[in-house]
């Protein structure tokens, strides 16, 4: 598998007189080149400087383990439970459940978003906390 990889930057005078140059494959799979290694470094201090400057590690703390995983869990039950009630109003709508389900389905998911509140509070987690960053794709929730 060939890596591409884009030219060097070049003065505004070279960059006038030379045609545009197209990626070169410099390496095929294997070891980086220096100007990849130097791209990695370049994006890495990109995603330092979006995040605040926090560090982009897993915070290893024991004490802080319980907290994060609870935090993941619970994000991921927030976020089936926006979809099934998001499968549920366009079920009611379109008639295909009957009054009894309606009510049914209503109950189970409150009875759901109250849990993950609860078990929120139990870890210190803000309702907030559960809305994940996703970068450009936006956030989570």
């Amino acid at each position: 598998m060939a890596r591409k990889v884009t030219t060097t930057r070049r003065s505004a005078k070279a960059r006038k007189k030379a045609p545009k140059r197209t990626a070169k494959t410099l390496a095929k799979a294997g070891a980086l080149t220096v100007t990849e290694v130097a791209e990695l470094d370049d994006l890495r201090r990109e995603l330092e400087r979006a995040s605040g400057g926090s560090p982009l590690r897993w915070n290893a703390d024991p004490d802080e383990v319980q907290r994060s995983v609870a935090q993941l869990v619970l994000t991921l039950v927030e976020f089936i439970r926006r979809l099934l009630e998001r499968q549920a109003i366009r079920r009611m709508e379109t008639g295909t459940l009957t009054d009894q389900q309606t009510e049914d389905i209503g109950r189970a998911l409150m009875e759901l978003e109250k849990t993950v509140r609860d078990l929120a509070a139990r870890f210190g987690i803000s309702i907030d906390d559960l809305n994940l960053d996703l970068g450009p794709a936006g956030k989570l929730l």
